[in-house]
C-alpha cells in the first residue's frame, strides 16, 4: 500500500471519531405511549363502544323483511362477533363476496339491492384510511361489517333455496292477489323441499370465520341445466318486459330445492298446469295428452306423489264445498238426484238414506255423504288414478269430453281430467299383458249395473275389474311452469292462468 493511500484511511478514521463524539442526542428516545396522546385523531380511532352503538343503529334502521334479515338482526343484537373485520382490516373474503355480488344483474337483480356500492365505498375508506367526521373509523367498520353479512346471507340463502318461499307464497295466501276476488285462504303447495333454517344461517357464518367463503359461494349455486338455460335467455331479453318477468319467475322455480325431480325418475307422469298438458315419460318413450284442471276459484294444487292404484267405475264422494255451493239448493227435487245418480249415505253405518228423508241439514252435516254412483255418466268417468295427497284430488276420466277442444281448460274443482285415460292406464302398468289391458278396456266400456238397478245378462263378469294396484308405483309431479321445453327441447310459453308468476315477481322486486 502506498504512503499516500495510508494517509487517506487515517484521515477518514479520524473524521469518523470526531463525528461520533459530536453526534446529537436523540430527543425522542425516552418517549412513551402517553406522549402520543396529543396526536390522537378521533376520526381514525375504532372504539368498541362506538362500534357497538353504530351496529345497533344499523339493526334499528334496517326495516327489510327478507327472511335472512331477521336472523342477521338477531345475531348482532345478541352480541355476535365481527366476521369480516379484525385488527388487520378486511381481507380477501370481502373481495370474494363482491365478485359474486357485482354480477347479480346476470340473474336479474340489482347490485344496489345487495348494497354493493356502499360496501365498495367503505372498503376503499378502510384500505386508504380515508376517515372523517361523517365517516369515522368506528362508523365505517360497523357499516361494512353489517352490510357484508346482510348481503352475504341474502345471496347464499337465495341461491341455495330460492328468494321466494313457495310454502309461504302459495299456502294460506289471500287469493285476491290472483283471482281479483277474495276467496279466503287456501293451501295450494305440497312439495317436499329444502328451506333455510337457523342451522343453515349459522353454518353460513361459520364459513366466513373459517375462511371458506369462496367454496361456500360456489356450492350454493343452482346446478340445474334448465336454470342455466333460463339465465342465458335472460341476457338477450330486454328488462321491464313481460318476457323478462316470465323468465325471472321460472328461474326462481328452478332455485327451489325440491326433494324429488322428474329428471331423476326413469318413469314418471308430469302435469304442467299452465300448459294444460300431461307428459308421461318412460325412458326414451314420451306420451302427451291434454288435461282439464281446476278453475281459478278452485285451483289445482301443486304436489309430488306416487300413483299407486287405479279404480274402475268409481263412485264419487262429492266434496262438501260442491254440496254447499251446487247440490243443497236442489233439495226437494227428486229428478235432479235421480238424473245425476246421487245418493245420501250415513257415514258411520254406510247405509243409504231413502229419498223422502233428505234434508238440507243432513246434506250439510259431516255425518252424511252425498255420493254419485259409479258407471256411465259419473263425473269421474270410468277410471280414476289414485295417489296419496292432502287435497283429495286425483287424475280421472270424465263424462264431459267436449271441453278438451278448448285452449283454456280450467274447468274442474281441483282434480285433473285426462284426455286419454285408457292410454294413461296402459302406460302406468308394469305388466302390459294383453289380458290385463283387455280387462281394463272392457271395464271402462261395459254397461254396469248401479246400486238398486238390474244387471244386464250379457255382462262378462270375469272381465270386470274394480281396482288395479300399481307395482311399482309411478311418480307424479303436478307443477307450474309458464316456460318449459317440449319433448323435442323447444322452449314453449304458457299463460299465467293462476297469476303465480305475477305474485312471484312481486316478491322478487325486493331484489330488483
Amino acid at each position: 500500500m502506498s504512503s499516500l493511500l495510508k494517509l487517506f484511511f487515517i484521515a477518514v478514521a479520524a473524521f469518523s471519531l470526531v463525528t461520533c463524539s459530536e453526534k446529537d442526542v436523540n430527543p425522542n428516545r425516552d418517549l412513551t405511549l402517553d406522549d402520543f396522546s396529543t396526536m390522537r385523531v378521533s376520526d381514525y380511532v375504532v372504539s368498541l363502544s362506538r362500534l357497538k352503538q353504530h351496529l345497533d343503529r344499523q339493526v334499528r334502521d334496517d326495516r327489510d323483511t327478507v327472511a335472512s334479515d331477521y336472523f342477521l338482526r338477531n345475531y348482532y343484537q345478541q352480541g355476535g362477533r365481527l366476521l369480516w373485520v379484525d385488527r388487520q382490516g378486511v381481507d380477501r373474503r370481502a373481495d370474494t363476496l363482491l365478485a359474486y355480488l357485482r354480477h347479480v344483474d346476470k340473474i336479474g337483480f340489482s347490485p344496489n339491492r345487495f348494497r354493493v356500492s356502499q360496501i365498495e365505498a367503505d372498503l376503499h375508506r378502510m384500505r386508504h384510511l380515508q376517515f372523517d367526521t361523517l365517516h369515522t373509523a368506528s362508523r365505517v367498520v360497523a357499516r361494512l361489517e353489517y352490510n357484508l353479512t346482510k348481503s352475504y346471507l341474502r345471496y347464499v340463502t337465495g341461491q341455495r333455496f330460492g328468494y321466494v318461499n313457495p310454502r309461504v307464497l302459495l299456502n294460506r295466501i289471500d287469493l285476491v292477489d290472483t283471482a281479483r276476488i277474495s276467496l279466503g285462504y287456501r293451501t295450494l303447495f305440497d312439495v317436499g323441499m329444502d328451506t333455510p333454517n337457523r342451522a343453515f344461517y349459522q353454518r353460513a357464518l361459520a364459513k366466513v370465520e373459517a375462511d371458506s367463503v369462496a367454496v361456500f359461494l360456489h356450492d350454493v349455486q343452482p346446478v340445474d341445466s334448465l336454470y342455466r338455460r333460463f339465465a342465458q335467455m335472460l341476457q338477450t331479453t330486454p328488462p321491464q318486459t313481460p318476457a323478462y318477468s316470465r323468465i325471472m319467475a321460472n328461474m326462481e322455480r328452478r332455485r327451489w330445492r325440491t326433494h324429488r325431480h322428474p329428471q331423476t325418475c326413469p318413469k314418471y307422469v308430469m302435469v304442467n298446469v299452465p300448459a294444460f298438458m300431461l307428459t308421461a315419460v318412460d325412458g326414451e318413450t314420451t306420451m302427451q295428452m291434454r288435461v282439464g284442471l281446476g278453475a281459478v276459484s278452485t285451483k289445482t294444487p301443486l304436489l309430488v306423489s306416487d300413483i299407486s292404484r287405479m279404480d274402475l267405475n268409481p263412485q264419487w264422494i262429492i266434496p262438501r264445498s260442491i254440496i254447499r255451493n251446487s247440490v243443497v239448493r236442489h233439495i226437494g227435487d227428486s229428478a235432479y238426484f235421480a238424473r245425476n245418480h246421487y245418493i245420501v249415505r250415513e257415514r258411520s253405518t254406510g247405509k243409504t238414506v231413502s229419498w223422502p228423508h233428505f234434508t238440507s241439514e243432513m246434506l250439510l252435516s259431516s255425518a252424511y255423504s252425498v255420493v254419485q254412483k259409479g258407471g256411465e255418466g259419473n263425473s269421474l268417468g270410468r277410471i280414476v288414478f289414485r295417489f296419496p295427497n292432502s287435497f283429495s284430488v286425483y287424475l280421472h276420466d270424465t263424462s264431459s269430453r267436449g271441453f278438451f277442444r278448448r285452449a283454456v281448460r280450467a274447468v274442474s274443482h281441483g282434480c285433473v281430467r285426462v284426455e286419454r285415460p285408457y292410454d294413461l292406464a296402459v302406460f302406468l302398468l308394469a305388466d302390459k299383458a294383453p289380458s290385463v289391458k283387455a280387462k281394463i278396456q272392457y271395464s271402462m266400456t261395459a254397461m254396469l249395473a248401479r246400486d238398486g238397478e238390474a244387471q244386464a245378462d250379457t255382462l262378462k263378469r270375469r272381465m270386470v275389474i274394480r281396482s288395479k294396484s300399481l307395482d311399482p308405483v309411478v311418480p307424479l309431479f303436478i307443477t307450474y311452469y309458464t316456460l318449459y321445453p317440449d319433448p323435442q327441447g323447444h322452449m314453449c310459453e304458457y299463460a299465467d292462468i293462476y297469476g303465480y308468476d305475477a305474485v312471484i315477481n312481486r316478491y322478487l322486486n325486493n331484489y330488483r
